[in-house]
């Protein structure tokens, strides 16, 4: 509800056009980290959260209580400060201090959390145990923490057993949850003035995956691709309101289709598809209000795709 009160506050959409609907979780957290200041860190944190909740919701996740009071803290930061920039509104001067959630546990380094889960979950699997409920709940839990490092995740039960096979085979907590390894915590105060942030280690590896990677270190799938990447060139160009030729010449201008962060090419048959994701239509947009030359960009278009075809070959 911030996010979207955030939109509402800056005369953003937040009713689907077609079905009247509010826009969903995810779509209001793409739209306040590209027009609203979101930043990657908070965004990263909501996702976690959101992650978690669905984890509750739709079958049963295992947290224990000091992993949870850091994500709930941690949650309360980027929530007030994001509150703070966005609305000017303090979180403690419509919430009291003391229903803000506290724990007996003293929150703790976010690695520690990280490694004893996995020990634990390793020891849950061990022969003769008949633990395994509880530890397929971990691991759901902590796959939904990946969110703090990934976009868009989905946790099915091709994931669960992927790495449960992993863990039984003594696979390391590194190569099963990569993502998590990048991720570090900063404590600040104490009692109900605690604040916790997540945020990526400076200089850490990122590790991209597919859906269908057989490697252990594929621990969670993204999002179909073809989700992420759902515009055709004619459905970007009406998106960034160009004629297509036009759009395609943008498109080769700033180089968006060499970009795999904005273009991905399908492949049925023999038959190839370009598509494209929010992220070509961002690049586009910020040329476009830039003020480029779109004259200048038409009248090059042929020399562009000559020199873009000259370096592919």
């Amino acid at each position: 509800m911030l996010l979207k009160g955030v939109l509402v506050q800056n005369r953003e959409k937040v009713f689907e056009p077609k079905s009247g609907k509010s826009i969903g979780f995810l779509s209001a957290l793409h739209v306040c980290r590209q027009k609203f200041g979101l930043t990657d860190a908070e965004a990263g944190t909501f996702r976690m959260i959101n992650s978690l909740r669905d984890v509750e919701q739709h079958w049963i996740g295992f947290i224990e209580e000091d992993v949870l009071y850091l994500n709930t803290r941690a949650t309360i930061t980027a929530f007030d400060a994001y509150m703070r920039r966005a609305l000017e509104i303090d979180l403690s001067s419509v919430i009291p201090s003391r229903v803000l959630p506290v724990s007996t546990m003293p929150p703790g380094n976010f690695d520690f959390l990280i490694d004893r889960e996995f020990q634990l979950i390793t020891q849950l699997l061990q022969p003769g145990n008949r633990k395994r409920d509880e530890a397929r709940a971990r691991i759901r839990t902590l796959l939904a923490m990946e969110g703090l490092a990934a976009e868009e995740i989905e946790i099915s039960e091709r994931d669960i057993n992927r790495i449960e096979r992993a863990v039984r085979a003594g696979v390391e907590l590194g190569q099963i949850f990569p993502r998590l390894n990048t991720i570090a915590s900063t404590i600040e105060g104490e009692g109900t003035a605690i604040v916790v942030r997540f945020a990526k280690k400076e200089g850490a590896p990122v590790q991209f995956i597919g859906g269908d990677d057989p490697q252990n270190a594929a621990a969670v799938r993204e999002v179909d691709l073809q989700k992420k990447f759902y515009l055709s060139a004619t459905g970007l160009a009406k998106k960034v309101k160009l004629t297509a030729p036009r759009s395609h010449a943008l498109r080769m201008h700033l180089g968006i289709d060499a970009d795999p962060a904005c273009c991905r090419v399908f492949e049925f048959g023999k038959a190839k598809h370009p598509q494209f994701s929010d992220n070509a239509v961002a690049r586009m947009k910020e040329a476009l209000d830039g003020g480029i030359d779109m004259g200048a960009v038409w009248a090059n278009r042929g020399q562009v795709a000559f020199a873009g075809e000259a370096a592919t070959a």
